[in-house]
């Protein structure tokens, strides 16, 4: 069997490897080639470039670069073809691998696409070009194989691999213990963002926020994971504003989910932070700031009702969301005290989080492994009917 993989940064090296590793498991002679990095490479990849070739963010940069992307794309076309893989899977990175899967597809080339991009909440008429690439979409979540089964797109529902990752059953104490936390006082997890201009936008309003909660609560303690050491340089600069507050903040570099295991709620950022704090089954507020001009453009592109994560799971709300204006320091009080002040509501939801995990925890490399093996022999995915199992 020969399997032609393309992906594009770190995240999809990771499910990459993890990938292999399952296909390796079902085809004792299998070749794999393509775009990856070192987990891939170490799995048996021929990697025809380097990882970073394809991570390329920002409007100004991809203009940049386009020209070598599209003559990396043309190579790898030719490439795959001269090669004939079984088929090709396209690892996130959509705006490059989409577009190889639609010419390699013209030629006859059986194809899959392993990460949905966000189709179902802005410009939603991809999913035409994209039924017109890939022969299946394997998607991390239950929604979005709804959303490509209504398109008519074959699709199978693998699970998330963070779902995988994470256990059931977490221990707060422990964690606490690990990041030199009291275990006995209210305790809230602070995350901005892991960019230098969510910290801007974000950083002082949360900081003010926990300053206030403290206030209201008599007693809190607040953990702040740092993205890299330069942000926490700037998180501890802002914190040394707020001296009451400074006393009873640890700020450590990584080990989010250390932080998000140890608090009684979390605030944070949108992003893929609310899905890990799920999985870490803590309650949380969602609030995010923006530039002026990119939240008038996401009000008019948007289609999704929510933007975060648990909630778009669940298809209601279950975590309260702040965006722009209505985040304040006063508001992001207010919608966190329920966390910590009504704990029959709180351990509630830490039981619907836990649910919702383990609908996630499907063995996602073992399914996705599953699916492409079933495209490969018999033309089809062999998971499309198990959305809502």
């Amino acid at each position: 069997m020969r399997v032609y993989l393309v992906a594009g940064e770190l995240s999809g090296d990771i499910l990459g490897a993890g990938l292999m590793q399952a296909l390796k498991r079902r085809h004792a002679d299998i070749e794999f080639r393509g775009i990856g990095g070192p987990r891939m490479q170490a799995q048996g990849l021929d990697s025809l470039y380097p990882l970073e070739t394809l991570s390329v963010m920002g409007l100004v940069e991809v203009l940049k670069h386009l020209p070598g992307l599209i003559k990396v794309r043309r190579h790898l076309k030719r490439d795959a073809l001269a090669w004939r893989p079984d088929i090709m899977v396209g690892i996130d990175a959509p705006d490059f691998n989409i577009g190889l899967e639609r010419q390699l597809h013209d030629q006859g080339v059986c194809t899959a696409h392993y990460v949905s991009p966000s189709v179902w909440a802005w410009r939603q008429g991809r999913v035409k070009t994209i039924a017109k690439a890939v022969d299946g979409m394997l998607t991390f979540l239950p929604f979005e194989a709804d959303f490509y089964a209504e398109h008519r797109v074959p699709v199978a529902y693998v699970g998330h691999p963070l779902a995988d990752e994470l256990p059931l059953v977490n221990d707060r104490d422990a964690a606490r213990r690990e990041l030199g936390l009291a275990p006995d006082v209210p305790t809230l997890a602070v995350l901005p963002g892991s960019r230098g201009n969510e910290i801007r936008f974000q950083g002082e309003l949360f900081l003010r926020a926990a300053s206030a909660l403290r206030q209201r609560l008599g007693a809190l303690q607040v953990a702040v994971p740092a993205a890299s050491p330069e942000r926490q340089r700037e998180l501890e600069a802002l914190l040394a504003q707020f001296p009451d507050l400074a006393a009873d903040t640890v700020i450590v570099e990584g080990r989010s989910r250390e932080v998000m295991t140890a608090a009684d709620a979390v605030l944070l950022t949108s992003g893929t932070a609310a899905l890990e704090t799920m999985l870490c089954h803590r309650p949380m507020v969602v609030a995010y700031r923006m530039a002026p001009a990119t939240y008038w453009l996401a009000q008019r592109l948007v289609k999704t009702r929510w933007i975060s994560l648990p909630n778009l799971i669940a298809q209601e709300t279950l975590v309260p969301e702040l965006i722009q204006n209505a985040v304040t320091p006063e508001s992001l009080v207010e919608t966190l005290l329920p966390w910590f002040e009504d704990e029959p509501v709180r351990l509630a939801l830490e039981q619907r989080f836990v649910a919702m995990h383990a609908e996630l925890q499907r063995g996602a490399s073992e399914r996705a492994a599953s699916a492409i093996t079933s495209l490969v022999g018999h033309g089809v995915l062999g998971l499309e009917l198990e959305n809502g199992e």
